[in-house]
This record gives structure tokens, sequence and C-alpha cells, in this order.
């Protein structure tokens, strides 16, 4: 656990499988998609094969890579069509490693934070103990004709943001089967029987999946002492080099404005799921991770190397990374800001922030990174953004102690 600084809630659960606050070794973060994927093949059909190969990869980083790849040639059929959604911005990538272990029927979305003015979103929502409330989907049709409904969160606490979605969702698509899958469940028993209520006022099903499951309350404030500062690192000569690899994914030609009205109009990326994608393009998007990952394997310079997600964007850098060799490392920016202590019990020793190079006017932040050793960086944005805005980003990885940082622009 860490203290989070949010009024609404002041403390979190720090994964050491999702790869967002904490480094992880990239399959390792993919197979807890996986995993849920088994449960969810489980209840569909009763039975899934490889539960143990599965849930090896989750338990043991050296397991991981192998069953990761093997499981991608040999996905799975569910018995009937299934929509994913994943919650921005810490799910995108969790929801979109479970939909990816199934091989036919299926879609993915994701919610977004973004605001994309030529288009109307089509579920609105609102997630109550967040920093950043609003969620947005753009895709045309987040849910069509026969589709069961699978959430994606990385953790449950109160259910209320499952049942925010639920109830939005059931206004425009009545009567669907909604499974949510987490990697924590939380919930209380009074907050479960809030869940069987919503099923016999709306006429649904929830089932809910979860890889772990207990009960936690917790009582008063964090006790905030004085943030230890981290040694600054020193000084390195730092090669600093742009990789533009803008022709290897398809793209969407939307633009997005930033809290202060400022237009970028440089393409999203179709891969990533912001706008819906499909299980047929599998095989478009694996080769076009591959070939990016070929790309930029050949340009490490040591044998230890962090690949950075950004916000959203994690699940592309995460394949990327997984495909990248040995002695690779991920992890992702995040809108979270957490209490930093160097206690060595004591999750987040080290935090950097710095305004999003995509909307200044919001704080981004990046934790842990200096102790590990690292001889590579490669930090992954989707998106292309005005020079002057990376400023604070770059002087920020440039002072990691990291003599090699590559940026990669995919879009």
């Amino acid at each position: 656990m860490a203290a989070r600084i949010n009024k609404k809630r002041s403390f979190l659960f720090v994964s050491k499988i999702l790869g967002k606050h904490l480094p992880v070794r990239p399959e390792v973060s993919l197979m807890g998609g996986f995993a849920l994927a088994l449960l969810l093949q489980q209840e569909l059909n009763g039975t899934a094969p490889c539960p143990e190969e599965v849930l090896g990869g989750v338990r043991d980083p050296m397991q991981a890579k192998a069953a990761f790849f093997r499981l991608q040639e040999n996905r799975w059929s569910p018995p009937r069509p299934l929509v994913f959604i994943g919650f921005a911005e810490t799910a995108t990538a969790l929801g979109n490693s479970m939909y990816a272990a199934f091989a036919t029927d299926c879609r993915y979305v994701h919610t977004t934070r973004e605001l994309i003015p030529e288009l109307d979103s089509s579920v609105n929502f609102e997630e109550v103990h967040s920093h950043a409330t609003s969620h947005r989907c753009y895709a045309s049709s987040p849910v069509q004709d026969k589709e069961a409904i699978v959430l994606v969160d990385d953790e449950l606490t109160t259910g209320n943001t499952v049942l925010n979605i639920i109830r939005e969702l059931n206004s425009k698509h009545p009567g669907r089967d909604y499974y949510v899958a987490s990697l924590l469940d939380w919930r209380t028993q009074a907050q479960q029987d809030r869940f069987a209520d919503l099923e016999r006022e709306l006429g649904v099903t929830i089932k809910v999946l979860a890889l772990l499951k207990g009960e936690m309350s917790t009582e008063g404030k964090p006790y905030l002492v004085a943030a230890t500062t981290v040694q600054t690192m020193p000084r390195v000569d730092v090669d600093l080099d742009v990789i533009r690899l803008q022709d290897l994914f398809d793209t969407v030609d939307q633009s997005s404005l930033d809290s202060v009205g400022q237009r970028n109009p440089m393409p999203y990326l179709l891969a990533t799921g912001r706008f819906g994608i499909e299980s047929a393009s599998a095989q478009r998007i694996n080769r076009q991770i591959s070939l990016a990952a070929k790309i930029l394997k050949e340009v490490r310079t040591g044998s230890k190397t962090l690949c950075l997600g950004t916000g959203e964007f994690m699940y592309l850098p995460m394949r990327i990374a997984a495909e990248m060799g040995d002695g690779v490392w991920y992890q992702s920016t995040t809108r979270s800001p957490i209490h930093q202590h160097a206690e060595p019990s004591y999750a987040i020793w080290e935090a950097f922030s710095y305004p999003s190079p995509d909307d200044p006017q919001i704080q981004h932040f990046f934790y842990n990174v200096t102790r590990y050793g690292y001889d590579d960086l490669f930090v992954f944005l989707e998106r292309q953004v005005e020079a002057e805005r990376m400023e604070p980003f770059l002087e920020r990885l440039c002072n990691l102690g990291i003599k090699s940082v590559r940026v990669v622009i995919l879009s």
C-alpha cells in the first residue's frame, strides 16, 4: 500500500503485476490479463485449457515470457460474442491483454480522459474516488447485438465505478450479461449485495471475476511524515534521440483539445482500442508490434532496459517491450499523485512529476526508477507534441542517471 495525495481516497494498492507504478517484466503484466481471461473462459465454458501455465506465468517471471508467446499462438474461442471495456487510465493495458487472449468474436474499447471535439462520447460516467473523474468512450458502437459485456479494472474497492457504468450502459443496451474482471476485489458483503440489487432492478446478470478476493477497511488518515528526498543521481552525458515509427501503425485521423482549448491535430493509433478494435485485426496489429520491437531492439545499448508507457498509452508499449529481448522492464507514467517515502517497507520511495506534454495543466508522475541500473530508457508517446511541451518531461528523463534515452513516437 501507499498513501495517495487525494482527498477522496487517501490510499492505493501498488500492484507488482499491473506495470503502472512499479517496474515489471512486461510479459508478467500481459499474463495478468491472460489470467483474468482464464477465469472468464472457465465461467463461460465450465473449463479452460492451460490453467497452470497461465498462473505460473503470473507467479514466476522466469516462466512468463515463454508462457505468453505459447498462449498467443493458441488463443481461446469464446462460446459467445464479447466486448471488453478497459477503464482508463490504469486498466487500459489489462483490458487489452485480457481481450487479446481470445481469437474470435471479440472486440475491445477503452474509456479515455481525452477530449476529442469532432466525436460524441457514446458512454460517459464518473469515477467517484478518482483525481480525474470523467470517463468518455469514443467507439461508434461500444456494444453490438448479442454481445456480453466484460468490464475490466485493476481493482474493485467499493464497486461504485462499475455500478455507474452498468447503469449507463443498460440505459442504452438493456438486459445484457455483465462480467466484471479485476485483479483485486475488496468489496464488503454489503457492497456485494448492491450488485445483486442492481441485477434485480435492471434485469441483468453481473458476475465478478478476480485473481484475489478479500475484505479490507481503513480508519483515520495517513500519517504523512516528511518525504525523504532521494539523492539526486550524478549528472551523466545523455545520448538523447527521437525515434519516429510513424508508418508502422494504422491511425485514426482525430484531433484533441487540452484543458485550455489548444488543439493537437496529430492522429491517434487505431490499435490502442480507444476507438474500438476487433479480433479480425489481431494478426495485423501483432505484425506491427513485432516490427516496431525489432527496430527498437537493434538500438538498445546495454543489457538492462526500461520501457516507459505514458498515461493511457500502456498496452502497445508493453507488447513492444515484451519482444525487445532479455533484460527489459516496463512501467508507465500516471496522473495519480502518490506520497513518496524512503522507508524500506513502503512501496513508493521516489517520485518525479512534470506537466503532461499533452496538457501542461495536468501533472503526470512516474516512480521508482533510479535504483535499478538501467542502461537504456525508451519512452513511448502515442502522438507527436510540440517541442516546448516536451521540455519539462525530457529534463526529468535526462536526470535519472540513464545514459541512453530514446523518445519513441508511434503516430
